[in-house]
């Protein structure tokens, strides 16, 4: 890690630093004892002097730090400017802890995501929490936000899509140093972090967080260590958490006659409790099942046998709002979709026999 860093990086630094006055003071003190007259006094009152100084520095720096660290600044609102012009500075940490972030909004993605590059390629890692956009807390917040008409899990889903198509520019050699996940619980603060500073706010009821006041505080002050506490126990949380990976698409086995074909990656938005696949990757043409994990959300679950249904009028979910789903997800991508619900296989127990798939072979494209 570059520089001096946390509480015992700067008290080595104090050392580092006292030591050296120290040993200019003995070099002093010496000249002064093989010397006579003026330059002997000289030289012996400027020892002693660095000396105390080296002995002072020691004693009363780490004091100073403290009382600095200690020291909050009040914002009256998120300065989107002031953030990014930091991040191109940051060459540590950078962590974005948040429901959405206003950060890649239209008017202010592309400089954003410069100045996440920049960071990236200063060595930095860059790690975004982000609420998951299909989670429970994620129609709450947007009840709350009613009056301000803020559709929370469809911000979050565009926010999502250009992290994706970011992350898929970006080359290998700064990709493995952006992580982006999602998390399932209910909004309590929000992080915005740059090396050793960051801002925090509180999510209000009935106002967006980027429009209440942000304490900037450092990282290492108990204001820091909370919410750094917070943000590692929501990244580390096998069950609560989701990489974009994982909500960008799920892999899928395709299965004929009870026999495995090809492993493939699907598209897929979950809607009103039903998992829906975008099969344009492969053609459906015969009695085909699949099996996939579903929601993919915990790392080594045990995968389950789907049917892939068309859709029906009596369905759930009408289809156009499905359709509806993979645009707010993947945007509007050429041709036609192919939508299939996933359902239990024939001679389940749990559901009637789905509409089937037109009889033939199944070809991977």
């Amino acid at each position: 890690m570059p520089g001096w860093a946390g509480r015992g990086g700067r008290q080595r630094r104090a050392f580092v630093v006292g030591g050296a006055l120290f040993a200019i003071a003995v070099v002093m003190l010496l000249a002064a004892w093989r010397s006579t007259g003026f330059l002997s006094d000289l030289l012996l009152n400027l020892g002693a002097s660095v000396v105390l100084a080296a002995i002072s520095y020691v004693i009363f720096d780490p004091l100073f730090e403290e009382a600095r660290k200690a020291r909050v600044q009040e914002h009256l609102s998120f300065d989107q400017q002031a953030f990014v012009t930091r991040l191109y500075r940051s060459g540590r940490r950078v962590r974005i802890l948040d429901t959405w972030t206003i950060l890649l909004e239209q008017r202010h993605r592309e400089e954003t995501l410069g100045a996440v590059r920049a960071a990236l390629a200063n060595g930095a890692q860059v790690q975004l929490l982000l609420l998951d956009p299909d989670c429970t807390a994620a129609q709450q917040r947007s009840e709350e936000l009613e009056r301000q008409r803020v559709d929370v899990p469809r911000q979050i889903r565009t926010n999502l899509r250009h992290l994706a198509a970011f992350a898929d520019a970006l080359d290998a050699r700064l990709r493995h140093r952006l992580q982006v996940r999602l998390y399932d619980a209910s909004p309590s603060i929000q992080l915005y972090q740059w090396d050793g500073r960051a801002l925090i706010s509180f999510f209000p009821i009935g106002k967006l967080s980027f429009n209440v006041p942000q304490l900037e505080v450092d990282m290492d002050s108990p204001w820091g260590g909370f919410v750094h506490a917070r943000f590692e126990e929501l990244w580390e949380h096998e069950q609560a958490t989701l990489d974009l990976e994982r909500y960008w698409s799920v892999m899928v086995t395709l299965r004929h006659d009870e026999s495995d074909v090809v492993e493939v990656r699907v598209p897929y938005v979950t809607a009103d409790g039903q998992h829906y696949v975008d099969c344009r990757g492969f053609r459906v043409t015969g009695p085909l099942t699949v099996r996939a994990v579903l929601p993919p959300r915990a790392p080594g679950a045990a995968p389950a046998v789907f049917a892939l249904a068309e859709s029906a009028d009596g369905d759930r979910t009408p289809a156009a709002v499905v359709k509806r789903h993979f645009d707010q997800k993947y945007g509007h991508g050429d041709g036609e979709r192919d939508i299939r619900r996933l359902v239990p296989p024939p001679g389940d127990a749990r559901t009637p026999a789905p509409r089937p798939a037109t009889a033939g072979d199944t070809h991977a494209r």
